[in-house]
């Protein structure tokens, strides 16, 4: 790590002076550096003994002592316990995203199976429940079972909902208007309360066992259902008898299919951690109702980073936990702050206990943690560790492969980079469609990676519609220009706030593109080396690409099998993805938000309300052409062509 600072460097009188001054309670601490940044977020007990047990020693040229070496100052928040220590720990780590820290990146939320409330309404749906997917924010009046690792895990179990128990899944709209049973009645996955084919009482049973069995209640459930049949059949109600017949041989065949099992605690989470080549991996498995779900890795940032953790405060900092034990602990606190936690966790390594505690404290629920479990828990463990390996090896191997990509690129085009870690490549993109909502893309890699947060999107105006070059040459000035005039302030390949100038600029297109890109480079003092334009071979095709350089030197063609060849395709690729999303997205409301009907002079609420009837909502008012907008009452031919222009 050679950007770090001498580890020797010893802290400043003030810092030192803050630290004595700390009380002996419990709380959370920060260190920040000289720019201001955040560097570590920890927790203690006690305060005062832990902040000075890392300025007490000389901790050499371990992350430790790094660390150390960069702090300038310290913040503290006292609180009552070590478990809120923790919660407001890890809740700083996540918006903090301190250096030193080990970070699992926010995910998005995971899916639910949602089956919608019966409610006490004329609306001939609401007393029909509904079974569906969800994400987001969860509503009383629906019944939720999950979470789901994976949105295919969710699907799964609604098809098992529509073999077993038939529930509905259309959306209202939908059910109130059928007036016949649809495909899913035909094929045996759907009961058909559209259409009166079962009664609400009857329906409403099914999704009370429905709810059971993903409940983990599911020989409960057989057996009610056998003896149901057993009772219509003394009363020689066949039809009813063979119907859950045909149900108890459906659930029977899921069951064996599934391999649901009977243990004690049917809602658990099983993590097993993986460490090797400088990452980690945490695999997330998910068992609810007794059924195996499925299950997600996940992959932490600033493991190398990653100062050594404390396992307890009488302890020196050589008695640190494990790297397995820092990452699980990092995930265990920093995922169930904002997922619900289950009441058993099994673990492939220990976590402090009072995280335990502190998560069994903000959930309401009691929370228990094994790491050594025995028979059906011993399984599922073991399961998660090989995957957790497995998805390990491969991440390490896409990544070993974007490096070698790194290096051929840099290789290839003479790049002077001794840190291939630090190369940073640009890539510009122009989107339109024959010149409406014409939108530029700027994408970026760095670290062997794209750098999705650091994208941006650029709105052209005030050119000719679909002049692409003049879209290149506005983009490139929108964003190298401040840029470039901080560089000439400074006399640096930076400016702060405002970036760095990247290794490599790439446009997407030929001699033209380049030439205007030269233009801007010229008119702004920036180096004409850094561009590199992607010119499409012959017929177009994928791996005939050439590049072609504004300073002069002769096109490239790297081979359709060049590593770099596909590091070069993989930025444009995103560049164009990145710009044909934006600018769809444009032109969606181009065309009916920045239109609006409300906007358009002559139109008041009446007339408005009279084109929304006649067209059935703004696009078909938009579709309509004028001779169609007249004969609207109210609208003149005049105003159906304002319409017109208006919408279009």
């Amino acid at each position: 790590m050679s950007d770090l600072p001498d580890s020797t460097t010893e802290p400043n009188a003030q810092l030192l002076s803050d630290v004595a001054g700390l009380p002996p309670l419990p709380g959370v601490y920060r260190y920040f550096d000289s720019d201001g940044a955040v560097l570590y977020v920890g927790k203690a007990i006690n305060l005062k003994k832990r902040v000075s047990s890392y300025f007490q020693k000389n901790h050499g040229a371990t992350r430790i002592g790094h660390m150390i070496s960069r702090i300038a100052r310290l913040e503290t928040t006292v609180v009552r316990s070590e478990a809120e220590a923790l919660l407001l720990e890890n809740n700083l780590i996540k918006t903090l995203n301190p250096k030193y820290n080990i970070l699992f990146r926010d995910d998005k939320s995971y899916p639910y199976l949602k089956i919608t409330g019966v409610a006490a309404s004329a609306n001939v749906s609401s007393q029909f429940a509904r079974v569906a997917y969800y994400r987001g924010a969860v509503e009383k009046k629906h019944h939720y079972f999950g979470p789901y690792p994976s949105a295919w895990a969710v699907k799964e179990a609604i098809l098992l909902m529509q073999k077993v128990f038939r529930l509905r899944t259309c959306e209202d709209p939908v059910f109130n208007n059928r007036s016949r049973p649809c495909l899913l009645y035909q094929i045996k996955r759907c009961s058909a309360p559209c259409v009166g084919h079962i009664s609400a009482p009857d329906y409403a049973q099914d999704v009370a066992d429905a709810e059971r069995f993903l409940h983990g209640d599911a020989q409960q459930v057989m057996q009610e259902l056998e003896q149901r049949m057993l009772a219509h059949a003394k009363l020689l109600q066949f039809e009813q008898a063979a119907e859950l017949r045909n149900q108890i041989a459906a659930l029977s065949n899921v069951l064996h299919q599934q391999s649901v099992e009977n243990v004690s605690d049917r809602d658990v989470d099983i993590l097993a951690v993986k460490v090797q080549g400088g990452r980690a991996c945490v695999n997330l498995a998910m068992v609810r109702g007794g059924r195996h779900l499925g299950d997600r890795a996940y992959f932490p940032v600033h493991v190398d980073d990653a100062v050594g953790i404390y396992v307890d405060d009488d302890d020196t900092a050589s008695s640190v936990l494990s790297v397995e034990a820092q990452v699980l602990q990092a995930f265990v606190a920093q995922h169930y702050l904002q997922v619900p936690v289950p009441p058993s966790l099994v673990l492939s390594v220990a976590v402090d206990s009072h995280l335990i505690e502190a998560l069994s404290a903000q959930s309401g629920v009691k929370v228990t943690a094994v790491h050594q479990p025995r028979e059906q828990r011993r399984l599922w463990l073991e399961m998660a560790q090989t995957n957790a390996a497995l998805q390990l090896a491969r991440l390490l191997s896409e990544e070993g492969s974007q490096q070698a990509r790194t290096r051929s690129l840099a290789e290839a085009l003479d790049l002077a980079i001794e840190d291939l870690e630090q190369l940073r490549i640009e890539c510009f993109d122009i989107s339109h469609t024959a010149g409406e909502a014409t939108q530029a893309s700027c994408v970026v890699f760095q670290k062997h990676k794209m750098q999705n947060a650091e994208y941006r999107r650029f709105s052209i105006d005030s050119i000719t519609p679909g002049d692409d070059y003049a879209a290149m040459r506005q983009v490139l000035l929108r964003r190298y220009g401040k840029l470039a005039d901080a560089m000439r302030e400074t006399q640096t390949s930076g400016a702060g706030a405002l970036g760095r100038l990247p290794d490599l600029v790439l446009v997407d297109g030929g001699k033209g593109q380049v030439s205007m890109a030269r233009e801007v480079f010229e008119q702004l003092g920036l180096s004409l080396a850094l561009i590199v334009g992607v010119e499409k071979g012959e017929g177009r095709k994928v791996g005939l690409e050439e590049l072609v350089f504004a300073d002069g030197r002769e096109k490239v063609y790297l081979g359709k099998d060049s590593a770099a060849l596909m590091l070069v395709a993989q930025i444009r690729d995103e560049a164009h993805r990145f710009a044909i999303t934006g600018m769809r997205a444009k032109r969606a409301r181009v065309r009916l938000d920045g239109g609006k009907l409300e906007e358009i002079p002559g139109v008041g609420p009446k007339r408005r309300a009279k084109l929304l009837q006649r067209f059935g909502g703004v696009r078909g008012v938009a579709m309509a052409g004028v001779e169609d907008l007249a004969t609207v009452e109210g609208i003149s031919h005049e105003l159906a062509e304002d319409i017109y222009r208006a919408l279009h």
